[in-house]
């Protein structure tokens, strides 16, 4: 069965809830996964319980970084070092796994690390368009690209009517993180 492209974007919550939610689906299907999470840090809840499902396979973060617009011009070259060494070895994984049959990649945050410049474009297209037959894909982020919105299968938005923060409350643990 052919692998389809998803993007779940914009500026509400519940694009990596949508996203975790379907690799833990896929692997209680036996279906082997792979995550991996750009622009984040290794604080959120989800990873300690991800760890502990044998089908779900997690490429580290080397580095937690600050927000793009706080980094300076060295950091955001290390960033791009980082981000761009992550993608890589998220297709690695998800190639040799998907030799086997279905397999699903969620790369979280990957639409804002091409938009930051930390992950180039093209070659993410190219990865894209070179999977496996049995490679799923999940993206998210925000502004996905005109050439990723084409290239998807799903495309979901997320749209923020009201949320916590617009009053002052900031990310809850075990909530947003």
């Amino acid at each position: 069965m052919k692998g389809l492209v998803h993007i779940y974007h914009g500026y509400g919550k519940g694009k990596t809830t949508a996203a975790i939610g379907l690799a833990v689906r896929a692997a209680g299907n036996d279906i082997p996964v792979v995550v991996v999470r750009f622009l984040k840090t290794d604080r959120s809840g989800e990873l300690a319980v991800l760890e502990k499902i044998s089908q779900i396979h997690l490429i580290p973060t080397e580095k937690n970084f600050k927000f793009a617009f706080c980094m300076s011009d060295e950091e955001k070259a290390e960033a791009g070092r980082l981000c761009t060494k992550m993608l890589e070895s998220a297709f690695d994984k998800a190639y040799a796994l998907a030799a086997g049959g279905k397999t699903l990649l969620v790369m979280d945050e990957v639409l804002d690390a091409v938009n930051c410049g930390f992950v180039e474009k093209q070659r993410l297209i190219r990865l894209l368009n070179e999977r496996p037959e049995g490679l799923e894909v999940v993206m998210t982020g925000r502004n996905p690209a005109a050439e990723q919105v084409e290239l998807a299968d799903y495309v979901t938005e997320m749209k923020k009517e009201k949320h916590p923060y617009d009053q002052g409350i900031m990310a809850r643990k075990g909530i947003e993180f």
